[in-house]
């Protein structure tokens, strides 16, 4: 059977009489002329691949990945190293423009049979259509040598979620604290804030810089062209007790929440574990999934940020405030959370532990209250409310640790990180001497 194919730009239009005297293989039914009408046309179940050259336009990302939602291969034309590199970053099979038309031929049935089977392996992996092309190009990190310089670690670092429901339950004062104390004691961490709604990680840690980290990241990723050295140049580096933890910044504004496509934030996720032994991810509260039946194509989503850190992670921490008002709400998103990310194991935090607020012992009343309306899941940890601290650690920029480090919240976060005070007041000057060369490199 004859596979339909569609191609895109003036280059991949010379393609088509050699194509049809093969008389055989692939059949082209539409050439069009820039990659909006490509979409459009893929879209209609058309064709089952697609030829581009880059005149088109620009292949990125969040394109590509339409495409292949509409179950179309991908096979580019490019002849020069730099549009190879990048689409080799972006899992696209690509050759040279004046391939032969057997040899495109075969380049187009390899690609539809390695989407079928892609899809049919893993079709609900978060990367799996990622790697709809070629999986180990997709899912390999691409690194960047030099001979001068010694190679980044490349150990699978470990992704921390912390989420939590509406109505300010803490999530940012968990993860950045969270985040402080495992770089104090010599970690190699990285925070990441990918609150869609409200980023603070930045306003949290004083730092006053414009730019959006985060946003830098993921577009370079939508392009093709993040590696670990541009990885490495969006990272703001912090100062904590002699150590270095280093930040990607949310989006400065509500309404750039468009910048954190979830397929570029996964290629984020990927470099990350290899340049941290930690990373903590700040999430957004939403998780609803259905923003796109309000359009008639596929449109960017909101909440796929925060859905897509939530799959990514290892582990998840689930922030609630422990009041009336928020241990409902918690209660109410733990639900929320298994009927969207059914995969997670979710940890449990309540957060600003005071009897004002639960009445005398409220440890005790908390637990029997969980206990009789709460989920099967256990409580992790009873975090202590100490407004003071917090509110002190804010107005200075700075964290618990170096603020108020003798806070009962302080100990609480070091104690739910895994890191005894007792090993900090010990930890000898230098130990921070294991993060990885990225960091240090930078200043």
């Amino acid at each position: 059977m004859s596979l339909p194919v569609v191609t895109g730009g003036r280059v991949a239009r010379e393609c088509v009489t050699g194509l049809e005297k093969l008389r055989g293989p692939v059949t082209v039914v539409r050439w069009c002329a820039e990659l909006a009408e490509v979409i459009a046309v893929c879209q209609t179940g058309l064709a089952r691949a697609v030829i581009i050259s880059t005149d088109a336009g620009e292949l990125t990302s969040s394109l590509v990945e339409r495409l292949r939602s509409a179950e179309v291969a991908v096979i580019a034309l490019a002849d020069d190293d730099e549009n190879r590199r990048r689409l080799d970053a972006l899992g696209v099979s690509h050759t040279s423009a004046d391939v032969e038309a057997a040899t495109l031929a075969a380049i187009v049935q390899t690609a539809v049979e390695a989407a079928i089977e892609q899809r049919r392996l893993s079709p609900g992996h978060p990367l799996g259509r990622a790697a709809f092309a070629d999986p180990a190009l997709a899912l390999d990190p691409v690194i960047v040598e030099s001979p001068d310089e010694d190679p980044p670690s490349t150990g699978a670092g470990e992704l921390i979620a912390v989420w939590g429901p509406a109505g300010s339950p803490g999530r940012t004062t968990v993860a950045v604290n969270f985040a402080a104390e495992l770089a104090a004691c010599g970690r190699t961490v990285l925070l990441i804030d990918a609150d869609t709604y409200g980023a603070s990680v930045a306003a949290s840690l004083g730092l006053l810089d414009e730019s959006a980290g985060l946003a830098h990241a993921c577009r370079l990723a939508e392009q093709g062209s993040l590696d670990l050295s541009a990885l490495s140049r969006a990272i703001t580096l912090v100062a904590v007790k002699g150590s270095r933890l280093g930040v990607l910044t949310g989006v400065t504004r509500a309404d750039r929440w468009t910048e954190l496509r979830s397929i570029a934030l996964a290629r984020v996720l990927e470099l990350a574990r290899l340049v941290a032994d930690v990373t903590i991810i700040d999430c957004g509260f939403c998780i609803e999934s259905d923003e796109e039946l309000s359009f008639d194509t596929v449109a960017p989503r909101r909440n796929a940020a925060t859905l897509c850190c939530l799959e990514a992670a290892d582990t998840v921490f689930v922030v609630g405030a422990a009041d009336a008002v928020g241990l409902p709400r918690l209660i109410r998103a733990l639900a929320d959370l298994e009927e969207s990310v059914p995969t997670v194991t979710p940890r449990v935090v309540l957060n600003k532990v005071r009897a004002a607020a639960v009445g005398n012992g409220p440890v005790r009343q908390l637990r029997e209250a969980w206990d009789r309306f709460g989920p099967s899941l256990p409580v992790d940890a009873y975090l202590p409310a100490d407004f003071t601290a917090v509110d002190s650690a804010l107005l200075g920029g700075s964290v618990l640790l170096e603020s108020a480090p003798r806070s009962p919240l302080r100990a609480a976060i070091a104690a739910l990180a895994g890191v005894p005070i007792e090993q900090l007041r010990r930890r000898r000057i230098g130990a921070g001497h294991n993060e990885v060369m990225f960091f240090l490199q930078r200043r």
